[in-house]
């Protein structure tokens, strides 16, 4: 079965880079190469110079496997696959994972992707919908309830792509009781990790949490380097692995040498990247909360407690594409319309992680003082 076209990937084809600011973008600002360079140490600088570019390790360099197994509490360089980006992982471990006959447990609204390449791959998929009315927090009985003796796979997203949202701590746990109790794979979607905005929030990884977790990382969002295309997965059951690393053989086969030296030097510095990155976020965020205080009655969000962006709903009675249309089209500015995630409810995606969102905020409350008062 081949997958359903990718919503959001075609309306982003069409718009994303036509519109002159991007409200909607999920990632950080972007960091200059020269900036990343800037960062080396004097043996990655060497690595750098005298890099060939060849054929790499399918598995991934070892530096950078080791570098990543750092963000862990429990998981060594062995146990991590390197991938082109989150979605290649995403890719590959449904298609491993799962089978016709099998099932799958997925939240929603999500990342089409991780419902859509389970169900390509034969699988039936139950959505567990997160709620506005609960703050868009996932309801552990909901999971529970979907549960089949054929259940594969739990498939979760902390924090959260669209809404911001993140689980509590004990609500984590009892999903992962809940997986290990169905025999069924926890992969998680970790991709915001170290962007929560209290730190004491943050969840342990899936890879830490059980034997058969599994954590889904990238350099895209929280460490802004999306252009090397660098993700991985992280899983302490190695029959998993060894399986994922047979599949990649008929997909990108091994990653590229550039971005797998940047990526190493960019994790090495990991501290110095994120509060960078962090800064862009809080500050942005502060001027969104003040944003949403003023259009209380026009606009409506929860506010995220994690990543780069929230999920906010628009109270006109304005259908939101034509809203997100009309917008663009006049003050160049895009949002995201949650049709994109088959949600008719009049929400929008909002990104706060590029340094001119307070550009594009300005222009999206021009618009609105000029049509929806």
């Amino acid at each position: 079965m081949r997958p359903r076209d990718f919503a959001l990937e075609r309306f982003f084809a069409r718009w994303e880079f036509a519109a002159e600011l991007l409200l909607c973008a999920s990632d950080v600002e972007g960091w200059a190469m020269s900036d990343v360079l800037a960062l080396a140490d004097e043996s990655d600088r060497r690595r750098w110079q005298d890099l060939h570019l060849g054929y790499t390790e399918s598995p991934g360099d070892p530096a950078l496997r080791a570098a990543i197994s750092g963000l862990y509490e429990h998981v060594n360089a062995d146990e991590v696959l390197v991938f082109s980006g989150a979605e290649e992982a995403i890719f590959a471990l449904h298609n491993v994972l799962l089978a016709p006959g099998d099932h799958a447990v997925v939240v929603r609204p999500a990342y089409q992707s991780l419902a859509e390449v389970a169900v390509a791959a034969g699988a039936e998929v139950t959505r567990v919908d997160l709620r506005e009315s609960d703050g868009w927090r996932l309801d552990v009985e909901d999971v529970r309830a979907a549960l089949r003796p054929n259940t594969r796979l739990i498939q979760l997203n902390e924090p959260h792509n669209p809404t911001g949202a993140l689980s509590d701590r004990p609500t984590f746990d009892r999903l992962v009781s809940l997986a290990a109790e169905a025999g069924a794979h926890l992969i998680v979607d970790e991709v915001y990790r170290f962007l929560e905005f209290d730190p004491a929030d943050r969840l342990p990884a899936g890879a830490d949490a059980m034997a058969t977790g599994v954590s889904i990382g990238v350099m895209s969002k929280s460490f802004a380097l999306a252009g090397l295309r660098i993700g991985w997965v992280a899983t302490r059951d190695h029959e998993l692995l060894a399986r994922l690393a047979a599949f990649k053989d008929y997909t990108t086969i091994c990653n590229s040498a550039p971005a797998e030296v940047l990526a190493l030097i960019a994790l090495k510095a990991r501290d110095h990247v994120l509060m960078r990155n962090r800064a862009i976020v809080t500050a942005n965020l502060r001027q969104l909360d003040v944003f949403f205080d003023r259009w209380r009655g026009t606009f409506e969000w929860v506010r995220p407690r994690g990543g780069s962006i929230g999920y906010p709903r628009l109270l006109a009675d304005v259908p939101i594409d034509r809203f997100a249309e009309d917008l663009v089209r006049e003050t160049g500015v895009l949002i995201l319309p949650g049709t994109v995630f088959a949600d008719a409810g009049n929400h929008f995606r909002i990104g706060f992680g590029r340094t001119n969102m307070p550009v594009a905020l300005d222009r999206l409350e021009q618009y609105a003082a000029r049509t929806l008062r």
